[in-house]
């Protein structure tokens, strides 16, 4: 995990939401939840959300903060939640090499999607462990029970809508009498071919079972019988990357991809001119690029990333799930004969874990070096 992405960045997406909001709200209709994380993104690091005044015991040092939003959208506020998942992860994971697949759905369904957000998330998550769950339990390939952890992202490099699975899968799973650990022969998990056609297929069953039911919002001039037609004829994109060995290099990566937001303020490179600059990752040419934006354009991308309420993008499935974690979980390693780690952030408070990942005692006074940091509330701004 990179130390320095909490760093304060010389542009921030509080300023470019805040500079833009009546404009935006001439020209666009946000959800509820949008509108939501639009005011608590703006009101972060505010006086609007009153805060605290920090001062030494020892010298007449002071310091005055203000609190943070905690929305899981805003990019100020991710660090230390992320920092403390990926260690619980450390325990949650197999002592195993595992991997990592990539579930992507085709451009078509992006409006259906985006007006169902909710309902066909849900669905994307469910048909691709489905998809796994009958390759790996086919006795021609892995023949066992395996579990995953899942992440949901929706967005490109640029912003655009892209919804994705990214699941991390140990290679092996546990036998139908669960008495024996069967590992992947020849780091070969299942055919990218039947994954790849069993989550079309689920997936496409469940939007048309949903559709005939009318539980969907449909957009205008969208066919699904045609739409349908053209999704089975196209290759769903399914990717297997290579296993990946040891529990630290799979939490390592997987910590990538987790508690994530489509852009963070490092990426930001100008605003001016109503314009907004960011950098982006050319993944086929593999090289770094700056894209410009009008900054209306560049809010709308950045809006449709917003999640649906108490919805979770982080879900563990099968011998990883957390029905399992005090029983299959347990027997595994033993089966394995490995440890399970305990979890080093558990019980701390986000001051201590920053401490611990930055190395600096951030209780201890700046100015005089003796002193501790106390911390007394300061009043809301006046209505």
């Amino acid at each position: 995990m990179r130390q320095n992405q909490n760093k304060r960045a010389q542009f921030d997406l509080a300023d470019i939401l805040r500079d833009n909001k009546v404009s935006f709200s001439e020209k666009y209709n946000l959800f509820q939840q949008q509108k939501k994380a639009y005011q608590d993104i703006c009101a972060c690091r505010t006086a609007q959300l009153k805060g605290h005044l920090a001062y030494c015991n020892c010298c007449n040092y002071k310091r005055q903060a203000y609190n943070s939003c905690r929305n899981k959208h805003c990019p100020k506020c991710q660090f230390i939640k992320q920092a403390k998942w990926v260690d619980k992860l450390q325990s949650s994971l197999l002592d195993c090499k595992h991997f990592h697949l990539v579930f992507t759905i085709p451009h078509q369904l992006n409006e259906l999607v985006y007006l169902n957000q909710k309902k066909l998330y849900n669905a994307l998550f469910s048909s691709a462990w489905e998809a796994v769950s009958k390759a790996t339990n086919n006795p021609k390939f892995l023949g066992a029970q395996t579990g995953a952890v899942a992440v949901l992202h929706t967005w490109t490099q640029t912003l655009n809508q892209h919804p994705h699975i990214h699941m991390i899968i140990p290679s092996g799973g546990l036998s139908d009498d669960q008495m024996e650990w069967v590992p992947c022969r020849n780091n070969f998990l299942a055919p990218k071919r039947i994954i790849s056609s069993l989550f079309r297929g689920i997936f496409c069953h469940n939007i048309n079972k949903a559709i005939k039911n009318n539980e969907f919002v449909v957009p205008d001039k969208f066919k699904w019988t045609c739409v349908k037609n053209t999704l089975y004829k196209a290759k769903w994109n399914v990717n297997i990357q290579k296993p990946i060995s040891g529990v630290n290099a799979v939490v390592k990566y997987l910590g990538r991809y987790t508690n994530r937001v489509a852009i963070d303020n490092a990426r930001i490179t100008d605003t001016k001119n109503g314009k907004v600059s960011f950098r982006y990752k050319d993944r086929k040419r593999l090289v770094s690029k700056i894209i410009q934006l009008d900054t209306l354009e560049f809010i709308r991308r950045f809006m449709l990333h917003i999640l649906p309420h108490n919805f979770y993008k982080i879900r563990y499935y099968g011998i990883l799930a957390s029905t399992n974690s005090q029983t299959k979980r347990q027997q595994v390693s033993a089966l394995m004969e490995t440890y399970i780690a305990i979890p080093k952030y558990e019980g701390l408070s986000g001051v201590e874990v920053y401490s611990l990942i930055t190395g600096k005692d951030v209780s201890r006074c700046p100015k005089c070096r003796k002193g501790r940091i106390l911390c007394r509330a300061l009043p809301g701004p006046e209505t």
